[in-house]
This record gives structure tokens, sequence and C-alpha cells, in this order.
């Protein structure tokens, strides 16, 4: 035994010798450091390489398509800019004064068939008084026209829009916005300073248009017949009786119009509102010097409210274009974006409970699914959606034709379903 493993120890002695030769002898090669050195290097490259070229995959934005309305033309481009401005600017696509770009420059660029609309400005005359101004606009609405362009405006004052009918004269080739200014009168009511803007012509017809009541024992001063001019000092005074003014704000309407050329989720602002103000007036009844009941009397609109227009955008793309096909209002929309999103991301073949993403097939997981949902809108038991249509399994149209059904049926309509869904996280 010892024998042998001294033969053992012999050859490996002699091997690694003959070894060790081979790598001094390959070291003395004038090209061996070279070509270890490349060899080193390009296998650290190619580790680099595998390693982190997926990370960095990973992080690379995925572009969107974006379709872009201007100057006649509808281009389509793939984009990972983040904002509607900066893809413009990307573009090279120039604005002028008074173009109108919809939705924002400062809007997110979020989805696919993302739109953007710009409307290119045209000349425009407003005539303010007896000042005319020239310039540009894409504004829609008269009131949107002149506050573009920079001009003060009131809630009381009229503003309108006319064609031009004489270019040699006018010197304008479109649209003349006309302002018909309300006059600024200095109401006392009751003792209460207010400023107030009007178009009456007389003293009375200021107080007929204001709504103020006028008993036997109150004084107007100057007469009802005195014509209204700028800054006119009108007073309003009732005696014998304690009288309280209160101002309140009128909250701003909005009115929404609901425009397919804008991409589902954007909006627009064509035209800017503001709140309104109104002075209510309480008679007090007095106990002992102490104010026991306040009734009110009148109220009086020292400024009127301006409704803001909002464009709402109803282009839907992917699967929820179908919520169009399926009879959804464009009103209900968000909606029915929401809850679906909640219950099943949108996924038509999605069970309840199931993650993981989006199986690409009906796959039945259950031995009894009447108490486990099931689709876009997760029907329970998943067999009530048949009622619409065989193919309720895979088709979204089916499915969401069920849940337009449900939503209406249950609660009411979309809205209450949602205000149930914020409220109970199910429907």
């Amino acid at each position: 035994m010892h024998r042998k493993f001294r033969l053992f120890k012999r050859r490996m002695l002699k091997f690694r010798t003959r070894q060790l030769r081979l790598v001094r002898t390959a070291s003395r090669h004038p090209y061996a450091i070279p070509v270890f050195v490349v060899l080193c290097l390009s296998l650290l490259t190619l580790l680099g390489f595998w390693i982190f070229k997926p990370i960095s995959a990973q992080n690379q934005p995925v572009p969107k398509v974006v379709i872009i309305s201007h100057d006649g033309v509808q281009q389509v481009v793939p984009s990972i800019e983040p904002t509607v401005g900066k893809l413009l600017s990307k573009l090279h696509i120039t604005l002028n004064q008074g173009d109108v770009v919809e939705p924002s420059l400062t809007t997110a660029i979020n989805q696919d068939d993302f739109r953007i609309n710009i409307y290119r400005a045209v000349p425009v005359e407003i005539v303010d008084g007896s000042k005319h101004t020239f310039t540009f606009s894409a504004a829609t609405t008269p009131r949107a026209i002149v506050t573009q362009t920079g001009h003060t405006i009131y809630p009381q004052d009229y503003v309108s829009t006319v064609p031009t009918t004489n270019f040699l004269k006018q010197g304008a080739i479109g649209e003349e916005v006309v302002i018909n200014r309300a006059t600024p009168v200095n109401l006392n009511l009751y003792g209460t300073p207010i400023l107030i803007r009007t178009h009456a012509k007389t003293v009375g017809e200021l107080i007929s248009q204001e709504k103020i009541n006028i008993n036997q024992n109150d004084q107007v001063e100057p007469s009802l017949d005195t014509p209204i001019s700028a800054n006119l000092p009108v007073f309003v005074i009732r005696n014998g009786e304690k009288l309280q003014n209160v101002t309140q704000t009128i909250p701003m309407p909005i009115d929404t119009i609901y425009d397919n050329s804008l991409a589902y989720g954007t909006s627009a602002i064509r035209q800017y509102g503001s709140a309104g103000q109104e002075v209510i007036t309480y008679q007090d009844v007095l106990q002992n010097g102490v104010v026991v009941e306040r009734n009110p009397i009148q109220s009086v609109i020292t400024v009127p409210p301006v409704t803001e227009i909002v464009a709402e955008g109803t282009n839907l793309s992917g699967i929820k274009g179908d919520m169009a096909l399926a009879g959804i209002a464009p009103s209900d929309y968000q909606y029915a974006d929401y809850i679906i999103s909640n219950e099943s991301g949108w996924c038509t073949t999605k069970w309840q409970g199931e993650y993981g993403g989006c199986p690409p097939l009906f796959t039945p997981l259950y031995a009894n699914d009447a108490f486990v949902g099931y689709g876009l809108c997760q029907s329970t038991p998943p067999d009530k959606m048949a009622a619409f249509g065989a193919d309720w399994q895979t088709n979204p149209i089916t499915q969401l034709e069920w849940c337009n059904w449900y939503a209406t049926t249950r609660y009411g309509s979309w809205y209450a379903a949602y205000e149930h869904w914020v409220a109970y996280r199910n429907w």
C-alpha cells in the first residue's frame, strides 16, 4: 500500500512539473500576455452586457402612439416624451400668437392613441367702445377670445361676435368681437356699500333689474328717473327696522361637453369661468335689544357667475373603446372605467382572485363557479352574461353589455354604482 502511494506521488509531481514548464514556455512568447488580457476583457464585457442589458431594457419607457391634428393634416408618431409641450417642441411644431393646443401643454402623455389638437389663430378685431384692437385668436367663445387676448372683462359685460362685412372699411378679415361694457354704480344698500355693474339706463331700471324690494318706508336717492352714469352713488335707505346684509359666494357653474377629438381621460378648458357674488338682506327681530330671529327678505346678485366650459375627451383606444360599442354613454365612461379597472383590470378572461396577468383564453378553474366572479365586471355566477351573447366567455362587448345592464338595473346609473363601489369596495 505504501509503495503504491509513493508511486502515485511521484507521478503527480512529474505532471505538475511538466505543466509548470509549459506555462513558463508560453509566458515567454511575445504575444502571450496581450492575448490573455484581451480574452479576459472580452469575457468581462460579455458578462456585463448579459447582466445589465435586461435591467436597462426594463427601465426604458414604452413609446405611446400620439395622433396630432394640425394645419389640415393628421400626424401619427410614437413618443416617449412625458408631456404635450415637450413632444411638440421635439417635433419642431411652432405655436404662434393666439394658437390653442388641446389638451394643454403640461398634460401628461400616458396612453396610446393620445390625441393632440392644434387650432391655428385667425385674425380678430376687438371693438371695445371707441377702441379697436386687431389681434389673433383660436378661442372658441367670444368671452374666451377677449380673455385670451389680454383684455379685462367683467361678468356683467356683454360680449358677442359679428362677421366682418366690409373689409376695406373695417380693416379686418376675420371675426369682429364687440364688448358692450356694463356701467359701474356705487350702490349703498341699507348701509352696505356695493360696487355693481349694470346695463340699466335709469336708477329705477337698476332697482328693478337687481330685484331690490322697495316698500313704502324705503328711500331711494337719487330719484328713480335719474339716468345711470359711471360711478353714480345710489342709496337705498330703510328707516325703523334693523337690517343686516350678508355677502355670499355663488358657485361657478361648469358646462361639460364631450369631444371625440380628444382622448378619453383628457380635457381642455374652452372658457374660463368664475364664481359670482350675492348680497342677502336679513330683517332682524329684536327682543330686549337681542336678535332672536333673522328673516331673509331679498337677495341681490352683485357679480353674476361666469360658466366655465370644459371639453372632456371621449375617444377611446384598445379594449376601452368597446364601451361605446356596448352602449355605455360617454358621461359614464369614467365611472365604468373606475369599476372595471378595480374589478378585473380590464381583463376579459380573469377569475375572481386570479393574479399574474390576463389569461389569453377562457380556462375553467373551479368545479363549481356559481359563487366566483368572472370577466370584466366579475359577474357572479359567470353564465349570467350568456343572456347577452353565447360568446360571453371571451367577447368584451358582450360582457360590457351585461355590465351596462347590471349597473343601470341594480343601481339606477353608473354613477350610483360607482358611489357604491367607492363606499363598499364591491358592487
